[in-house]
């Protein structure tokens, strides 16, 4: 399965909840997939999604899902101890992890080489880390939302992008229909 599977999958279990997107590719399938208020697109912010997610789950609280790629959390390594030691019982960290940097070109990152994201969570002190195929990520990630702890998923999945259409909506605009969804 490509990460494009793995959110049509999940798209109707986190249907409810507040999501934080990765930029790119992931933020344009999730829009065409399943467009919803309660979704906040990342244009142009890479490696925040998790820290942003974390950040709205302390606030508040909903659940929070934060999507985010095995790329983009390589190049903000320091938003897995700030989990740790902050952790939000209704929070959770997808990583999808493809093994590449999707939005650029799938070139290569260092999760589809020697580095487990997994592995390096729970280094971070992240205490219920859960690796899995893309084929389960939705009865992982429906156990994650039952629970009450914070929870860090890596989803281990195929390179590969589906073509998506660019979200044409102005920036603005999703930030002031998310805020809302988040008053809601």
């Amino acid at each position: 399965m490509i990460r494009s599977e793995v959110l049509k999958e999940i798209a109707p279990i986190i249907r409810d909840e507040l999501i934080v997107c990765n930029i790119g590719i992931p933020s344009q399938e999730l829009h065409a997939i399943d467009d919803q208020p309660t979704n906040f697109y990342m244009l142009g912010t890479m490696g925040l999604a998790s820290s942003i997610g974390l950040g709205l789950a302390l606030a508040q609280d909903k659940n929070v899902i934060a999507i985010d790629g095995d790329g983009s959390v390589l190049t903000n390594l320091g938003t897995l101890p700030t989990i740790a030691n902050n952790a939000a019982g209704n929070f959770t960290l997808l990583i999808v992890d493809n093994g590449s940097y999707g939005s650029t070109g799938d070139q290569p990152t260092y999760a589809g080489m020697k580095t487990s994201l997994s592995k390096v969570a729970e280094a971070c002190g992240c205490e219920n880390v859960v690796e899995c195929r893309a084929e389960d990520t939705g009865e992982v990630l429906e156990a994650a939302l039952a629970g009450d702890e914070m929870t860090i998923i890596v989803c281990k999945c195929e390179s590969g992008n589906a073509k998506m259409p660019v979200i044409t909506m102005d920036p603005v605009v999703i930030k002031d229909r998310f805020m809302k969804a988040v008053q809601a």
